[in-house]
């Protein structure tokens, strides 16, 4: 299975260093949707990704609108993350695909409503209480992946008991 990680217009240098560290781990692709709300090349960036930014696919997109026309989500496994979500991420069974992109917004505003509306049936959310606006993005897109590998049972991961045998 392959994982595709898209971040849209990330605000926060740190967010997207640790989402970065988190793609490395499970050797997911990084998508980086412009503009950015920070230079890549930002040493809080680099600090938050520790020495994992050569261990990373990373591709990056000059807008959403580009991003949508190369990977049509018509077409892919595509679910968008929302607090507004339609289904419960791990209500879906992502076992059975071959390649999966989850798409998260930028932190102050999310995703476009007019995308989250036109693919409503493709959106999904984390549980949380309705008091609370949202959980943070880098945690956000750990929750979700981790659980992707988890139904997929952690196919192509080590495990870690071979470093006690």
């Amino acid at each position: 299975m392959k994982l595709h990680i898209v971040l849209v217009e990330p605000e926060i240098p740190q967010n997207t260093g640790n989402i970065a560290r988190t793609c490395a781990a499970l050797g997911a692709k990084l998508h980086l949707v412009y503009p950015l709300g920070f230079s890549i090349s930002e040493k809080q960036v680099k600090r938050a990704g520790l020495d994992y930014w050569d261990k990373l696919e990373i591709e990056e997109h000059l807008n959403f609108e580009t991003f949508l026309k190369q990977y049509k989500p018509e077409e892919k496994n595509m679910f968008f993350v929302t607090t507004k979500g339609k289904q419960v991420y791990s209500d879906f069974d992502y076992s059975k695909l071959d390649e999966i992109f989850i798409l998260f917004g930028k932190e102050t505003k999310g995703l476009p409503e007019d995308i989250l509306q036109k693919y409503i049936d493709k959106t999904i959310r984390i549980p949380m209480k309705e008091s609370l606006r949202s959980l943070n993005l880098s945690n956000s897109v750990a929750i979700v992946a981790y659980d992707i590998f988890r139904q997929c049972e952690f196919n192509g991961l080590e495990e870690i008991s071979q470093y006690f045998v």
